[in-house]
């Protein structure tokens, strides 16, 4: 071979190879963590792969996402968490759910996490501050948990005559369920309510805990958030609907389903963010140095025909204040 076309080639062999290296670099992988289902987080898989694209990435063309769904039990959480662990995912995504969070906390100390959750994550032990999250975990939170309080005064502002409120709770949700019912037992005895708590984690559950409410006369519903109501909303709306239950909900989603009223973070906003969040560790950023995000976007939303359904008249001063009025 003539020093020449040697020369050549090895110049052509030196843009090849890492041509070649890169081409067979994997995929990163993102492992989901959800504790419903594909199906009734349809809407919210959405805004996630949304956010996750303004940072640049986009499922199947330089980023691959692996779904584990817990079907609403809790207790698989900590299996589907290893298992994730196990396939060494760049980044474990968990959106909407502290048991999952928790779950996949207690699985790694050193693959990147990105949760999602209406709890205060400093409260249940996620992260030490939300400054300065530590460790291998940071994400967003909408702080529904703590709205209570605020939901049940709303509802007693829609009726002021009614006594006693019954509240769905899922006692299988553990402390996170917990911590709300205390705080909305606390709030109801300031505003001078009896509380009725009903409880309500499997399907079978539901036409039990509205019948209860019936008999027991209770004059509203409020709805206590978690993965079990989160992914029976078009249930839980209906049965309130088919009863004459007012009810208020933690998403626009109950809303639009056919309950009352709803007030809480804004759902879509808050995956959207914690899919750019895991854009952004996918490129490199560390959790550690990434603050956790606070969801400022609230929405109280009113569905004025089930209103009039039900025969009520809101007080002008609650429907001037609301963001949204389905008609």
């Amino acid at each position: 071979m003539k020093r020449r076309e040697f020369i050549a080639l090895a110049s052509g062999a030196s843009v090849a190879w890492p041509l070649a290296a890169r081409a067979q670099q994997p995929m990163p992988v993102i492992g989901y963590l959800g504790s419903a289902s594909a199906d009734a987080w349809a809407d919210r898989l959405k805004a996630f792969r949304e956010g996750l694209g303004q940072a640049g990435f986009v499922d199947g063309r330089n980023v691959r996402i692996e779904y584990r769904w817990a079907d609403n039990q809790y207790g698989r959480l900590p299996a589907l968490a290893a298992e994730l662990v196990n396939r060494n995912v760049s980044v474990i995504v968990t959106p909407a759910s502290a048991p999952a969070s928790l779950a996949a906390q207690a699985a790694t100390k050193t693959i990147p996490i990105v949760f999602e959750t209406g709890a205060d994550p400093v409260t249940i032990g996620l992260v030490a501050s939300l400054n300065r999250p530590g460790a291998n975990i940071t994400g967003v939170t909408a702080s529904s948990f703590a709205l209570g309080p605020k939901r049940l005064e709303i509802l007693r502002e829609a009726l002021p005559s009614a006594k006693l409120i019954a509240a769905l709770v899922n006692s299988a949700a553990g402390d996170i369920a917990e911590r709300q019912k205390q705080d909305l037992q606390a709030a109801a005895r300031t505003m001078g309510l009896e509380l009725l708590m009903l409880h309500a984690g499997a399907d079978g559950d539901l036409d039990p805990a509205f019948s209860t409410l019936i008999q027991q006369h209770a004059g509203g519903l409020v709805v206590i958030p978690e993965v079990f109501s989160n992914s029976r909303r078009e249930q839980i709306a209906a049965l309130a609907l088919r009863h004459a239950v007012p009810a208020i909900f933690q998403s626009r989603e109950f809303t639009a389903a056919g309950g009352l009223m709803s007030y809480g973070g804004d759902i879509a906003e808050t995956h959207r963010l914690a899919g750019n969040y895991a854009g952004r560790i996918l490129k490199g950023e560390k959790p550690a140095d990434l603050p956790v995000m606070q969801s400022t976007k609230f929405e109280f939303v009113i569905n004025l025909n089930t209103a009039r359904a039900f025969g009520l008249s809101f007080p002008p001063g609650l429907l001037a204040i609301a963001d949204e009025v389905i008609e």
